[in-house]
């Protein structure tokens, strides 16, 4: 007996030890947190529970036989998030480098099966340079597999991703097909082709961090969502994401006692919005005096910051936000707000959580670099995102709804629940200059030289009061009604309480075809 359990004491030590004392010393000596330490910070303390600690590989050539550790790379298992539920994964940088072979992408697989059936959400703690070499095709295959759970468990629970070290080539699109991911800034790197291959094939020189560290992807490509300077800090952001979602897409979204804004957060409300319809403001202002305080988490902070979505609570309830920016690009819609917006709605459709829509838009970005990039197509996919959910959809346009941004914008025509308007609203096609412009040309022309820019004054006052109001909208219940901006939240927390258990039939098909 004794015998035998000094063997598993042995084989117990061996899966801790990773790829060895002065590798993981190597590994922790500027900050960076081991494997199973990553995992055991995520997790309420004392809840992990390891899987497949004695796997290792069955490779025979280039020398592998003689290196079988533990694990092969890869610590998996389960624990606990503020007392739920979740599996996830941590890739081991000691072991091979935490390059993905048959073996280890097994185990991923395996623990992605069983947080399906189980009805759980999936974090995957990445830091590995890729397919292992050495296992050829069957790393490749490896890769497939788990891409392959990635899809079939989109929209069934959470898939979040968290960068803590290098995910090159092959190693990206796990994390791509996610629901967000992390990334550590100056640690973790995401990039199909790496600078030494860019080099060799291009010449360019590019640094690791510039070619895919978290600014790259967070601030230009939109792969990553959310940035952290730290395991540490990524690993808590990741726990706070996890706190607004569903385990699973049958589930509702975890509520919690509603905490109410200060009183003078509503007064004040009613002077947010310059008198000026051409000034800038900053919408986070009012989504922030509106919702639960101190519980609006911004999703992809720096990338097309014309547009502002992310999580919040509204009275007690997880609700997803999405805002027009006037104070970039004046609110407008283009090609990198449009699917950033879309990408959003729809994940918060598919778990749902409730759509608050905060409108203050003049349009579409005008622009030949717009138009070839695909505004069209681009812009459609925020509409389809709308038109498809069926979550309740709450908006509030705070002033501008110009033209086909107006629709796109959760308005009533697109199933929105409840609609409402503030006094400072316009909703119209376009803004009085350009469409006196349109409308009165000839009327303009004739008027003596000296009088034009007078009687142009006046078509646009004419304008202005006649159409760029919330009236015309509101005659043809297109808005439910037009409110005090004091009474913002307490409209929407009922309008919401009577949505909670809302249903919505749509016909039956195997899959629309979002204008990808």
């Amino acid at each position: 007996m004794t015998g035998a359990f000094d063997r598993w004491e042995l084989k117990r030590r061996q899966t801790r030890e990773g790829g060895g004392a002065e590798r993981v010393a190597k590994h922790t000596a500027n900050g960076r947190l081991t494997a199973r330490g990553r995992l055991e910070t995520f997790f309420d303390a004392g809840t992990f529970v390891e899987t497949g600690s004695y796997v290792t590989h069955r490779v025979t050539t280039f020398g592998l036989a003689e290196r079988r550790i533990p694990g092969d790379g890869v610590v998996t298992g389960w624990g606990e998030v503020d007392g739920r539920p979740v599996c996830a994964f941590a890739q081991d940088a000691t072991v091979f480098g935490g390059a993905l072979g048959e073996a280890h992408a097994e185990k991923i697989v395996k623990l992605m099966e069983t947080a399906k059936k189980a009805g759980v959400p999936v974090v995957g703690l990445n830091d590995s340079g890729g397919a292992r070499i050495q296992e050829g095709v069957m790393s490749l295959g490896g890769y497939g597999e788990v891409f392959f759970r990635n899809v079939t468990m989109s929209g069934v629970v959470p898939q979040l991703s968290v960068i803590l070290g290098p995910c090159a080539g092959g190693a990206v699109y796990s994390p791509a097909i996610t629901d967000f991911t992390v990334m550590v800034r100056g640690q973790g790197q995401m990039f199909i082709t790496g600078p030494d291959v860019i080099r060799a094939v291009t010449g360019e020189e590019v640094t690791a961090e510039a070619l895919g560290g978290a600014d790259a992807h967070g601030l230009v490509s939109g792969v990553s969502h959310f940035a952290a300077a730290s395991d540490e800090e990524a690993l808590a952001l990741t726990r706070r994401i996890l706190s607004y979602l569903p385990l699973n897409n049958v589930e509702e979204p975890p509520a919690i006692p509603s905490v109410e804004p200060p009183p003078e957060a509503a007064a004040a409300l009613k002077g947010l919005v310059p008198e000026d319809a051409n000034a800038p403001y900053d919408v986070l202002t009012v989504v922030r005096s509106v919702l639960d305080p101190d519980t609006f988490l911004e999703v992809q902070e720096g990338h097309a910051p014309n547009l502002v979505v992310g999580f919040a609570r509204l009275a007690g309830r997880p609700v997803g936000v999405v805002a027009n920016q006037p104070s970039h690009l004046a609110g407008c819609l283009d090609v990198t707000a449009s699917m950033k917006g879309a990408r959003f709605v729809r994940f918060c459709d598919a778990f749902n959580l409730p759509l608050l829509t905060f409108v203050d838009v003049p349009g579409f970005l005008p622009g030949t670099q717009q138009e070839h990039g695909g505004i069209i197509r681009h812009g459609a996919k925020l509409l389809y995102a709308y038109a498809e959910a069926t979550v309740p959809k709450l908006t509030v346009i705070l002033r501008k709804a110009y033209g086909g941004a107006y629709d796109v914008m959760c308005s009533k025509h697109l199933g929105a629940d409840f609609n409402v308007a503030w006094p400072t609203a316009e909703i119209a096609v376009m803004g009085a200059d350009g469409a006196v412009n349109i409308l009165f040309r000839r009327e303009i022309d004739k008027a003596p030289a000296a009088g034009r820019d007078a009687v142009r004054k006046k078509l646009v006052r004419d304008y202005q009061v006649e159409f760029l109001n919330p009236y015309l909208a509101a005659e043809r219940g297109y808005i439910d009604d037009v409110i005090d901006p004091a009474e913002t939240r307490s409209k929407l927390v009922r309008a919401l309480t009577l949505l909670e258990p809302k249903r919505e039939d749509r016909p039956a098909k195997k899959h629309g075809n979002i204008p990808l």
